[in-house]
């Protein structure tokens, strides 16, 4: 697989509604262009849209593992399948859900071929959430996500000892990496490191110029 570049929307005004579909579309160019491994994450309102009218992955950012029912303000697996993603993130930082959830989620993605990336704040938790066979794991210290020193610089060691404990558990987990991540630099670092991808938000969405960013993180494959 080539190295993924996801792209964390959050609930930025630079990343909803029209201006999500505008990034969208500007991360859609650049990835054909480069023939590179461009994934987007947005709102649920946004979802649809955007899948429809963009030709890269687009995932969720949460799914809650239930079946169709009676529950008021959750999220349906199903309901993000059918608008069009491809997958979701599980377990953000701004997200948490407790070690078991993550466990069921996973699975209830599984049934529905639905990609998980799940998010862990330690090597230990990447370790544990390993068990559960997701397909991705990002590692992302919550103290650095947003900032502008990257984990990579920060805590090396971080990812080192995150590919060390996944890869104990499966082989096949890919694991990424994030929080502070906003150049080439520190892609190309991050990558050195062990990880095979980053998950960004803040140095794309609030750049000022997506489709810049996006170049120059894809710079650091």
């Amino acid at each position: 697989m080539k190295p993924m570049l996801l792209i964390n929307l959050k609930t930025y005004e630079q990343g909803t509604g029209k201006n999500a579909l505008a990034l969208a579309k500007a991360a859609e160019a650049v990835a054909r262009k480069r023939k590179a491994n461009v994934v987007l994450s947005v709102q649920p309102t946004d979802l649809r849209k955007v899948a429809a009218e963009v030709g890269i992955p687009v995932y969720a950012q949460h799914v809650d593992p239930i079946k169709a029912g009676s529950h008021t303000g959750w999220v349906l697996p199903e309901a993000v399948k059918e608008a069009g993603a491809a997958g979701t993130l599980v377990n953000h930082s701004e997200r948490n859900v407790p070690l078991k959830k993550i466990g069921e989620t996973v699975a209830r993605c599984k049934e529905l071929g639905l990609v998980t990336v799940c998010c862990a704040d330690t090597p230990l938790k990447a370790g544990q959430i390993a068990r559960f066979l997701p397909d991705f794991i990002a590692i992302e210290p919550p103290e650095l996500i947003g900032g502008k020193v990257s984990v990579a610089t920060a805590k090396p060691e971080v990812i080192e000892q995150t590919v060390d404990e996944v890869k104990k558990v499966d082989e096949n987990i890919i694991v990424l990496c994030g929080a502070g991540v906003n150049s080439e630099k520190d892609v190309r670092k991050a990558i050195e490191l062990g990880a095979a991808g980053v998950l960004v938000a803040s140095a794309v969405v609030k750049s000022g110029n997506p489709r810049k960013a996006i170049e120059e993180l894809l710079g650091g494959f």
